[in-house]
């Protein structure tokens, strides 16, 4: 079997507007003409041996080898993007003071950070997982340089609004569709207040005149999930950072009040940051690239 050397360049474009939803908004991000970038999904196909991309309308969208194909992109240009910044990177250095959310840390801490980790061992990063307030209070006192964090109305001077993550209610695994609870107040998992989505549910529930309890407090989400899968009550997230025993549940599937979005952020401690702490804040943002921002 013949050999095929994907072009790189071919697939940053195919990834970028699929991320982007157009290749005309990939084309302009790249600064190519359409005409080129055109050439370059007709190059893609050529080299895959099968069509990546169908009509759907007035837009292109990925067929089963896209959808195939979209995955490997994203992997290489990954390597890729890795391997040029531990060659030009190496010689950053210091330390960067991070603060997360718990929902974040599971993912972030072994994908982002492990590679900023491998491309700069030279740069010290000290994690801090923290709630929403404690994370914005330190980066405005200059104890933490980067904080990603929920927009919860509270704006610091250098923040930079990465993208919108659904809200979901939460039930145990395997849970069936939630229905009204007509004999008793609905049973609620919650953070300790004050907390962006325990205020979001209780006043969601109070305009849909539910009646609402709260069954079991938690001081972190490990014991929000506990209680969680064991039945205790449902509770509110986004779908982010779940474990197996617990479940985001779509719309169609619960009587409960849909919430809508909530913002996602990055806060900086200083307009002009260091090397290291630019380029951590870069990593820190490409997973939410081609996410919907708010109007």
């Amino acid at each position: 079997m013949r050999r095929v050397n994907f072009d790189l360049d071919v697939l940053r474009t195919f990834v970028t507007g699929i991320e982007l939803g157009s290749f005309a908004k990939a084309a302009d991000r790249l600064g190519r003409s359409t005409s080129a970038v055109s050439a370059q999904l007709k190059k893609l196909e050529e080299q895959a041996g099968t069509p990546v991309l169908r009509k759907s309308g007035r837009g292109m969208v990925l067929t089963e080898a896209g959808e195939t194909m979209l995955a490997y992109a994203r992997r290489l240009l990954e390597l890729n993007d890795e391997a040029a910044t531990a060659l030009h990177g190496a010689e950053l250095e210091g330390w960067v003071r991070l603060g997360l959310q718990e929902d974040f840390g599971e993912s972030l801490l072994t994908d982002v950070l492990g590679r900023f980790a491998r491309a700069h061992p030279r740069v010290r990063v000290e994690v801090r997982i923290a709630r929403n307030s404690e994370l914005l209070e330190r980066v405005s006192s200059g104890r933490l340089d980067l904080a990603l964090a929920w927009d919860a109305g509270v704006a610091t001077p250098h923040a930079e609004r990465l993208g919108e993550v659904p809200l979901r209610w939460i039930a145990a695994a395997g849970s069936e569709a939630l229905r009204p609870w007509r004999d008793e107040p609905l049973p609620l998992v919650m953070l300790e207040a004050p907390c962006v989505m325990r205020s979001a549910a209780t006043a969601a529930l109070d305009r849909a005149n539910i009646p609402w309890r709260i069954a079991f407090t938690s001081a972190s989400l490990a014991g929000t999930w506990a209680a969680v899968a064991a039945g205790l009550g449902v509770s509110l997230r986004t779908p982010l950072g779940l474990p197996s025993t617990v479940q985001a549940l779509a719309p169609h599937d619960t009587s409960l009040p849909a919430l809508g979005s909530l913002g996602l952020c990055l806060h900086r401690a200083e307009a002009e940051s260091s090397p290291s702490v630019q380029r951590l804040a870069s990593l820190l943002a490409q997973p939410w690239q081609g996410m919907p921002l708010a109007a």
